[in-house]
């Protein structure tokens, strides 16, 4: 399987991911080992979806990284998880 994540950070952006193995990749953000995240530790997984096919995970994220009306669409679907954030990273 393949992942589409979501993860909230401590000052309450957003950061889009994409991996093989959700488990350990939320591991390896909590542990301070991606650039991106490691300043806004804790990192709270707030939304996943799966796909058996990469490619599918992977436009998914590039969709939800570049157009502005598909991450709107999302937040509105998930905003009782997101609580008050508005960020995005």
């Amino acid at each position: 399987m393949f992942y589409v994540y979501v993860l909230q950070m401590q000052n309450q952006t957003l950061y889009i991911g994409f991996t093989s193995d959700l488990k350990k990749r939320l591991q390896e953000h909590n542990k301070g080992q991606s650039i991106y995240t490691k300043k806004f530790l804790p990192a709270r997984l707030i939304y996943y979806e799966c796909y058996l096919s990469d490619k599918d995970a992977k436009k998914r994220e590039s969709m939800l990284k570049e157009f502005g009306s598909t991450y709107s669409h999302l937040k509105k679907r998930i905003s009782a998880s997101l609580g008050d954030s508005q960020g995005r990273d």
